[in-house]
């Protein structure tokens, strides 16, 4: 009876080991460079809540300056022109972007969408 108790609970384990495995690979890049006015914007009004939204639970921010390139182990589609933009990435490539920042009331509409299309986010699946 150990010996299954042992099993059942290193497979439980690892099941939920993989679960969170699976939506860490999902990361939002944010490009951005000093004395951009946007990305000072985003920084007042989105950021200080981004990581406890459940958006930002399942993708967590990264950021990276526009001149420094992609982080490591992370490749653009394409070139980034603007900032900022805003880069759904999972497993180091890029699955989607959006360029610019245009506000609150149209940043969480847009980047629902964007994760809807092309991930397996699901509001409220990350309590």
């Amino acid at each position: 009876m150990r010996t299954l108790n042992f099993l059942f609970a290193t497979l439980f384990s690892l099941v939920l080991t993989g679960t969170s495995a699976l939506a860490s690979d999902v990361r939002l890049i944010m490009v951005e460079q000093p004395g951009c006015a946007y990305c000072a914007a985003w920084n007042d009004q989105i950021a200080p809540a981004y990581p406890h939204t459940d958006e930002g639970k399942f993708a967590p921010l990264e950021r990276a300056d526009l001149h420094m390139g992609p982080p490591d182990g992370v490749t653009y589609a394409r070139r980034v022109n603007f900032t900022p933009t805003f880069i759904l990435v999972k497993d180091g490539q890029e699955l989607a972007r959006m360029e610019g920042y245009v506000g609150e009331d149209f940043f969480w509409p847009l980047y629902a969408r964007l994760l809807d299309e092309h991930t397996t986010f699901a509001p409220g699946s990350n309590d």
